[in-house]
Formats: structure tokens, sequence, C-alpha cells
């Protein structure tokens, strides 16, 4: 009679709210009945971290396709992919080549943010690998957008009921101009998606703010100051660090986190230290807007 194998698999949260450690597991090997328990984990807690892993190019793909399709990484300052080999992957460095950055981002802090909110189909999810990782600096932060939502003032979620943000297109989480877009000062005329305030995440049904990012954002409808009263109030609520977790790297650390209901930050670091992480993104789909009960 053949032995039964059991699985190591472990689910333990690292903070209150976001996030949990994935232990006892090499993901180039998860069978389907812990990939289950993975994809439920994901959903329960926002964040997923697997310490530990040994991954090339094509293994990380491997992985990240088993949450769904992949979506092609954006292009370098040369209309280019980052690694024309693997059009999946992004290339997050601070490292330059040859005159030239050999990935995006650089050492500077992102601020807070959804990714891609700028765009009318958003991603359901990234994952990021480290490679090389600085030891002080580069940390990645995570809030949960389900909290914020849930712990808004009574009057702050009334007044963002059935309310959308129009969400700037043309510079990036650095700050950075992207290529093609002109400086813009109203953030009303700015190119760009609108997105519901509060939207529900397709799969747990919860409601959660999708906020993008603060810089060009401008609420519809509104007057440029009450939109930027208003805006002003809910990322202070959203973005408390108190509530917030950060990532502080290892070599071999595979991060995976929910866009619809996590946003997230990287600090700066050293310039002269060496920053090397790779990073695919999962298709997702137009967000939903979530019935806003006024309380």
């Amino acid at each position: 009679m053949s032995e039964v194998r059991r699985s190591r698999l472990r689910v333990v949260p690292f903070a209150p709210g976001i996030g949990a450690d994935v232990e006892g597991v090499d993901v180039r090997h998860i069978g389907e009945s812990d990939f289950v328990e993975v994809l439920a984990a994901w959903h329960a807690h926002g964040v997923l971290r697997f310490r530990g892993q040994s991954l090339d190019k094509d293994g990380l793909i491997a992985f990240s396709e088993r949450f769904g399709e992949l979506d092609q990484a954006p292009v370098n300052i040369s209309g280019k992919p980052w690694i024309p080999t693997h059009p999946q992957l992004a290339v997050m460095s601070n490292v330059i080549s040859a005159g030239a950055p050999i990935g995006s981002l650089g050492y500077g802090e992102a601020v807070w943010h959804t990714d891609m909110s700028y765009k009318e189909v958003t991603p359901s999810a990234a994952i990021l690998y480290g490679v090389e990782v600085t030891e002080v600096g580069g940390e990645t932060g995570f809030v949960n957008m389900y909290r914020a939502y849930d712990t808004l003032p009574p009057g702050l979620r009334a007044e963002i009921a059935g309310r959308s943000i129009k969400h700037d297109a043309s510079r990036n989480s650095a700050g950075e101009l992207r290529k093609g877009f002109a400086p813009n000062q109203d953030p009303r005329r700015a190119p760009g998606a609108v997105h519901p305030i509060v939207i529900e995440h397709p799969v747990t049904r919860r409601p959660a703010l999708f906020l993008g990012r603060r810089p060009g954002a401008s609420v519809v409808d509104m007057a440029p100051e009450q939109s930027e009263s208003l805006l002003d109030s809910l990322w202070a609520h959203a973005t408390d660090e108190t509530e917030a977790w950060f990532q502080r790297w290892q070599v071999g650390d595979l991060l995976i986190w929910d866009n619809r209901c996590v946003m997230h930050k990287r600090t700066a670091f050293d310039p002269s230290l060496r920053r090397y992480l790779l990073r695919t993104q999962i298709k997702g789909a137009r967000p939903q807007a979530a019935p806003c009960l006024v309380e």
C-alpha cells in the first residue's frame, strides 16, 4: 500500500487585518489541493508572502499564471519590453547599465497607490520576486482597503455614496510624467479612467475603497476645493500607517497582493545600493460599484 504524502503548507498571518506567510512550500511544485488553500488564503488576507523561493524567469511566469492570465509588462522608456524574451516580466531596479536604467522606479519613494487605476480595466493582482534587495530601505508597504471602508466615519461614508474618482494617467507612482503625456494642472481635465470610490470585490463580495493614487485625482461632479478636501480626508484615513504592514525584503521573497482590496507603496533607499526585483501582473476586470449603505 503506497504512503499518502501529507502537505506541509501552513498559513501564518503576520499582521492584524492584512497579510500572511505561506510556509512549507516550494511554489514550483504546489499541488492542486494546496493551491486551492493558497487561493483561499490570498482572498482572506490580501497579501501572501512565500520566503526562500528559488525561481528563474520561466518559473515565476508559470506560478503567476496559476492566478490568471498575465498582462504584458509596461514597456521601458524606449518603448520596448524590459526583458524581450519574457515580455510578461517587469523589472523594478535602480541599476544603470551602459548609461541606461535596466528597470523602472529607480530608488525614490513610490507613493501609496493601486496599480493601473487610471485604466478602464485594472489588474486583479501583482506578484513581486526579490532577486537583489537592500537591507535598509526599499520596503513595500500595504494597507487593507476593506478595513479602510469598514471603519469610515458615518458622515464620510455618506459623502462618498455613489461617487466616482477620475484617475490621472499622465504620471506613474514615482511622480514621473509618462512618455507621450503633457503636464496638466487641472485634475478634472487629466486623461484617465473614472471608477467608483467604493467597489465590490468580485470574489469576496466585500466593499473596498478604491482610491488609485492621490496626485492628479479628482472626484467627479464636485468643485475642485470640495474634491481636494474630500480626497484629503479619505487618504488620511486609508493610509494610516499604524494600520499598515511593511515588507522588509530578503532574497527569494515572493509576494502576491490583491490589487482590488490592497494599496501599496515603496520607501526610498540608498541609490548606491543595488535592487533588482521581477514583477508580473494578473489581468483583471473593470471595477464595479458596491452598494453604499448610508448610516
